[in-house]
């Protein structure tokens, strides 16, 4: 088959379209025909060598994808021809990738590829992250950085459908408007307002907060986090490394937390799957959620959809296409 390669760590210029080995599939997998593939920032942080594939999975990029079955044990649920989508630890760069049944997910006819493929990683970090780390309730106000990114639009919505109050934070007009689009009740410009926590405060301070930025951000979270507030942290964008004010955590009860989704067992990501499927995506077909695809690139051009998403030009989620694109 072919596949998106890399023979060492570097750019997006270090990818290339290649012949890789056919993926085994093994008990309690499936076996999918990608049609479509997401693009998330861990690709990126892959393909720059700092973050590994977890052990036995494919070294090949990507983390989720929609496709047709080809293959699947003789008593799973689903039939060769199958279309599904689903949240894979590797490998969904190539033209067949192995999905765990567990994670596989119908796709209804009213979503296309595209949509389909944009929605495990983005929607099920969202659910890890404010409903299992970071205990939303009723009520609480919620501060998601990033709020333009696939995570962070996915994020804002959960947000609202949970009744809580998303504040947001991005870094352009354009990308301010869309998080209000998305259901953001305030926001502001992180590179007009590198200090937040002031302008936080005055909109009530906030008792969670969604951070993909890390050590650069970590003094003005703490500071707009009320009393036992959380700090879940899922990526060290502006840096791993900080001077912690431990006498701010014990004062105020702070919970800090650090979470990622790809190294989580089966355990962990079956439930998040089921929340997709029962919660998620009736709200979706319904209208009452949105997708939130920003753009498509043909899959030889991953390159392409690496370096959009590297210069933050996007609003929501970029995609892969794969042919022979099928119109279900």
């Amino acid at each position: 088959m072919q596949a998106i390669l890399q023979d060492a760590p570097g750019g997006a210029n270090t990818l290339y379209v290649g012949e890789a080995a056919m993926p085994q599939r093994q008990a309690g997998q499936l076996l999918v025909q990608v049609m479509a593939a997401g693009v998330n920032r861990a690709d990126i942080v892959q393909r720059d060598g700092h973050y590994p594939p977890p052990p036995g999975a494919s070294s090949i990029l990507g983390l989720e994808i929609a496709g047709m079955v080809v293959e699947a044990d003789a008593d799973s649920r689903f039939q060769c021809g199958d279309a599904v989508f689903g949240l894979v630890a590797g490998g969904a760069y190539a033209e067949f990738a192995v999905l765990d049944e567990v994670l596989a997910i119908a796709k209804p006819d009213g979503l296309s590829w595209v949509e389909a493929a944009s929605l495990p990683e983005a929607w099920m970090t969202a659910w890890l992250n404010l409903v299992q780390a970071g205990q939303v309730k009723v009520g609480d106000n919620v501060l998601i950085h990033a709020g333009a990114s696939g995570v962070g639009a996915c994020a804002i919505q959960l947000a609202r459908l949970l009744d809580a109050h998303p504040f947001a934070s991005a870094g352009s007009p354009a990308k301010l408007q869309f998080c209000r689009e998305m259901g953001a009740e305030q926001v502001f410009n992180y590179k007009e307002t590198p200090a937040f926590a002031r302008l936080v405060k005055e909109w009530g301070g906030v008792d969670m907060i969604l951070d993909p930025v890390g050590a650069a951000y970590l003094a003005e979270n703490l500071a707009c986090l009320k009393q036992d507030g959380r700090l879940v942290n899922i990526g060290i964008m502006g840096g791993g490394k900080a001077e912690l004010n431990l006498g701010l955590v014990l004062m105020k009860r702070l919970s800090i937390i650090g979470s990622t989704l790809r190294s989580q067992p089966l355990s962990v990501k079956a439930p998040l799957a089921q929340a997709l499927v029962h919660t998620i995506l009736p709200a979706i077909l319904d209208g009452s959620l949105k997708t939130t695809v920003d753009s498509c690139f043909p899959w030889q051009q991953a390159a392409d959809a690496h370096a959009h998403m590297e210069a933050n030009a996007n609003l929501g989620k970029v995609v892969l296409t794969f042919f022979p694109v099928m119109t279900a």
